[in-house]
């Protein structure tokens, strides 16, 4: 069911041992899935070959990988992918708001602008509790990206369920009920699906060149320290892009909440060839130093 060519097992499983025995952590707390390269950079390489590039297998590895988990804002990734799908396809117009929407959703992980961007894709919106009919109107609608990415055949997109707005405080009225009891239908990811989407941004085939440029210039991230200190949620600090080195480059959008702490990051570094990382961590929520010690260990250990 994956995508890449497994490599570096015995490496990751030491990996692994020593994040948990440091952080006194279940294994079970964790998914990584990490896509190597054979050259410094990744930017646009299957760009002017789409189909070739899905032929070639990229070396990979991952731990829990196909482990569905609550992805939190990583999630805005995806819905990212489908406006670009959508504005292709003539099923939404470019407007001011659509891009200030998602921009902030991206670069600052806004959650109202998540909100917006959900709406202009699915046609619903948030209120109070309707009735049977209408409801179940309102559910088929709001399944429309899911039934997108499923409908790719992708394999590693079959199970992920996005179909949920992200919430500062959490839903009400009609979107509390469409969670269902228990929360059973809040958005769940695993680490490879999120892999292979970035992988898509990276290579300049997701939806089309032009679009992968655009995701990418949302999603690079500022190493000057001037920068991240100017902005507390800047996205590095915390998380994995706190531990590249002095000339890196960094493509990223992390998430958390009060359970998680997650990030996909693309990186570029000097003298070395490119990594795509994707971690995500249950019950560690305020640990800040988790994902940059898990970004040091595989940069080191697969240069």
């Amino acid at each position: 069911m994956t995508f890449f060519q497994p490599e570096g097992t015995a490496a990751g499983e030491r990996l692994v041992q020593a994040t948990c025995e440091k952080f006194q952590l279940s294994p079970h707390n964790l998914g990584i899935t990490v896509l190597m390269y054979n050259t410094p950079s990744a930017l646009d390489l299957g760009a002017a070959n789409p189909q070739g590039f899905w032929q070639q297998k990229i070396r990979g590895w991952s731990w829990r990988g196909l482990e569905l988990t609550y992805p939190a804002s990583v999630i805005k990734l995806f819905y990212a992918v489908a406006v670009f799908e959508w504005l292709h396809r003539g099923m939404l117009t470019p407007s001011p708001e659509l891009e200030r929407a998602l921009h902030d959703m991206l670069a600052h992980s806004s959650n109202d602008a998540t909100g917006y961007v959900v709406d202009m894709l699915t046609g619903t919106t948030s209120g109070p509790e309707l009735p049977p009919g209408p409801f179940e109107t309102w559910q088929h609608q709001r399944q429309l990206v899911n039934r997108y990415f499923h409908n790719l055949g992708i394999p590693v997109y079959a199970p992920i369920n996005v179909c949920q707005k992200t919430w500062n405080e959490g839903p009400y009225g009609r979107e509390r009920l469409f969670y269902g009891d228990n929360m059973g239908n809040r958005n769940l990811l695993t680490t490879d699906a999120t892999a292979h989407l970035l992988h898509s941004i990276i290579g300049g085939v997701a939806v089309n060149p032009q679009s992968s440029h655009h995701l990418r210039s949302l999603l690079q991230r500022s190493l000057d320290p001037a920068d991240l200190a100017a902005d507390p949620e800047n996205q590095v600090n915390g998380f994995l892009g706190q531990a590249l080195p002095a000339g890196a480059k960094l493509w990223s959008k992390a998430g958390w909440t009060s359970q998680v702490r997650h990030d996909a990051a693309y990186i570029e570094r000097p003298d070395a060839n490119a990594l795509l990382v994707v971690v995500f961590t249950e019950g560690q929520s305020a640990n800040t130093e988790l994902l940059p010690f898990l970004a040091a260990q595989i940069l080191a250990r697969w240069n």
